[in-house]
């Protein structure tokens, strides 16, 4: 299904309206960039990461690619070792199991909501937004890619 939508300076955009069972072999997940913040107080931040979450598969996955040299200009004395702790934290609570500490016997759409939640560290998880995929995993990276490295 398709509806067209007339914008304030006369434009004409199309958006396309899936309904369950209509997305052929893709499905609905959800997306958010984990950001280094080394210095609240100035408001710079570093993609280091994304989280994703696609419900239909049961998938929650992170991948992380930290650039130092580019933490490392915002911060010259950011705790680098810390930072790497924290967002290999963050990958082991997406993969469950033993790694995932009290996160462990959650279900996949719980560890993300946990992860995603506001916090006041330095690794700071970004908005959340949505999109279509057949492949959670190969998406994560494409996201990675995309938007991180």
């Amino acid at each position: 299904m398709t509806e067209r939508h007339i914008h304030m300076a006369g434009h004409v955009t199309e958006r396309h309206i899936t309904r369950p069972g209509q997305g052929g072999d893709r499905d609905v997940f959800e997306y958010a960039l984990l950001r280094i913040v080394p210095r609240i107080e100035r408001g710079e931040c570093v993609n280091a990461g994304v989280l994703l979450y696609c419900r239909a598969q049961a998938y929650v996955g992170a991948r992380t690619h930290l650039d130092e040299a580019r933490l490392l200009a915002l911060d010259p004395g950011a705790d680098v070792a810390g930072v790497r702790a924290a967002l290999g934290a963050v990958e082991r609570v997406c993969a469950g199991g033993e790694g995932a500490g009290q996160a462990a016997h959650d279900d996949a759409g719980r560890r993300f909501r946990w992860l995603i939640a506001p916090r006041s560290t330095i690794v700071q998880p970004g908005p959340v937004h949505t999109g279509l995929t057949a492949d959670p995993v190969a998406e994560t990276e494409r996201l990675l890619d995309l938007l991180v490295r």
